[in-house]
């Protein structure tokens, strides 16, 4: 790994422009996909067949890594681009129209960099995020906080060692650096801390095998005597500012939901305008003709677009209170922990009603396995038991009804 360069701390995140994402763009790729465009492109051509496939999907991580989007949520004082929210959900919501599990891993690593961002101290925050910038890191995480099974024991000198495992570790396979949580009994709380995937006594293990969103590289971890030392470990603050780092996991997978509606419908517009055929009683030549398939289609784009306005709506209102820092009060977070649910319900609702609806507007030919339309309602699917929908709409009543603000939990 590269030496991590120092840099002064600051208490409010630098931010920029949608030109300073596409600026942040590498130009040095031998690859051929050195912008978002042509990255969209390729992912595209091959997802159906890594759909398949499933595992592992090293030389399309590669390409992300080479279109300088690892960096995205690092601040511009660490070398990153500083992007503002809005801008990195947007990039996310691309390339989830084309490939949901490998938006999910950007996202991820963008989460486990605000991480590090909210919870490290100054050295902390300059090795880990100078050096995703100078190393071109992959984060992944074991920091499922329902799985207590990773249990740490404290040395004498302020580290730890860890012992047991972790499931649901989005990312984690292939990645340079991970961030753990884990449970202390003699103290009787949780430990966080970042620590190189590769360290001795870590096996990360390929068992995920779901019917969607196959290539995130979510399988379990195992860590057996594994050493964490005193500067690797995290002090996760209780503020409102830290607790935004829920609300930005929460928008991840929202804007996933909105990319998959998205690409679903672009999907179904392609198959139906190249190869729909008109239903035998509809009395019109074209399929794009008949009134029934442009009703489908309107209802298809009211769902999507209501959802990318809200996600968006979402993503503003986070960028607003991640602009001030520690000084966010917690009624300020609250807000934005309403409009998230609001955006997650919304999009959750979209992405399995748009990819299911593709197959009334194409029709039975669309089914046809090699086309792999259905991995938009699989990817959804999975994505969507993320967290009950039931709790959140249960939280956005209680705010139409009485004005109740959400509280803080692990997921809003």
């Amino acid at each position: 790994m590269n030496e991590p360069r120092h840099a002064a701390t600051h208490s409010v995140r630098d931010v920029s422009s949608a030109a300073d994402v596409s600026a942040a763009f590498a130009a040095s790729s031998t690859s051929g996909v050195t912008d978002l465009s042509s990255l969209l492109d390729a992912l595209r051509a091959s997802a159906p067949q890594r759909d398949r496939d499933g595992g592992h999907a090293g030389q399309e991580k590669q390409w992300i890594a080479d279109a300088g989007l690892l960096t995205l949520a690092v601040p511009r004082e660490f070398g990153g681009p500083g992007a503002r929210w809005p801008d990195i959900y947007d990039t996310i919501r691309r390339i989830a129209r084309v490939d949901s599990a490998l938006a999910h891993l950007l996202g991820f690593t963008c989460l486990q960099i605000v991480s590090v961002d909210v919870w490290g101290n100054p050295e902390q925050r300059a090795r880990y995020l100078s050096g995703t910038v100078e190393g071109r890191w992959w984060w992944g995480n074991a920091v499922n906080p329902l799985d207590t099974r990773l249990v740490a024991s404290a040395t004498s000198d302020g580290g730890y060692v860890l012992d047991g495992q972790k499931g649901f570790c989005s990312g984690t396979r292939g990645s340079h650096m991970m961030t753990i949580s884990a449970h202390d009994p003699a103290a009787g709380k949780p430990v966080f801390a970042v620590v190189p995937t590769a360290r001795e006594g870590i096996v990360v293990r390929d068992d995920w095998d779901p019917i969607g969103q196959r290539q995130t590289d979510s399988g379990s971890v195992s860590f057996t005597r594994v050493r964490v030392e005193p500067h690797e470990v995290l002090q996760r603050a209780d503020t409102p500012y830290a607790s935004l780092r829920t609300l930005i996991s929460q928008q991840v997978l929202t804007n996933l939901f909105v990319g998959i509606a998205q690409g679903a419908l672009e999907e179904a517009r392609a198959y139906a305008t190249q190869h729909g055929r008109p239903w035998v009683n509809s009395g019109v030549d074209r399929a794009t003709d008949d009134p029934y398939l442009i009703q489908r289609f309107g209802e298809m784009r009211v769902q999507t677009v209501s959802a990318e306005a809200l996600a968006t709506r979402a993503a503003y209102a986070l960028e607003d209170a991640w602009r001030q820092g520690p000084s966010l009060a917690a009624e300020a977070r609250a807000h934005v922990a309403l409009a998230t649910s609001e955006a997650k319900i919304v999009a959750h609702r979209a992405a399995l009603d748009v990819s299911e609806k593709l197959f009334d507007a194409c029709g039975a030919r669309a089914t046809h396995a090699p086309l792999a339309l259905d991995r938009f309602w699989r990817n959804a699917r999975v994505h969507t038991l993320h967290d009950p929908l039931d709790y959140r709409i249960r939280d956005v009543g209680r705010y139409a009804l009485s004005g109740t603000l959400p509280d803080v939990s692990l997921y809003t």
